[in-house]
């Protein structure tokens, strides 16, 4: 960043890692089942479940990750109870 250049604090989280734009404006998609259902149809177990931000869709950390490469749709959240985090694909990291 150029020397005298200000930075909004709502432009960063937490110290120095930047906002993520991908969570503005996201609609609250109803989850679907919460199973993974390539995990189930492979007889794998999952070891947590996230929900896609921008459609719903439920599956596996891998196969969330999948469906982000066919989509597009930026932003995960843990569907684990008491957690809150999401997880921007695009950044690769929690936001």
């Amino acid at each position: 960043m150029p020397l005298g250049t200000q930075v909004r604090p709502s432009a960063r989280r937490n110290g120095r890692t930047p906002r993520c734009d991908h969570v503005d404006g996201l609609p609250a998609p109803e989850p679907g089942k919460r199973e993974c259902a390539q995990c189930l149809a492979a007889g794998r177990p999952w070891p947590r479940l996230l929900v896609c931000l921008s459609c719903g869709w439920v599956a596996c950390p891998a196969d969330s990750r999948a469906h982000y490469r066919e989509t597009d749709h930026p932003v995960a959240a843990s569907l684990t109870p008491g957690e809150t985090w999401r997880w921007c694909h695009v950044h690769r990291r929690v936001v």
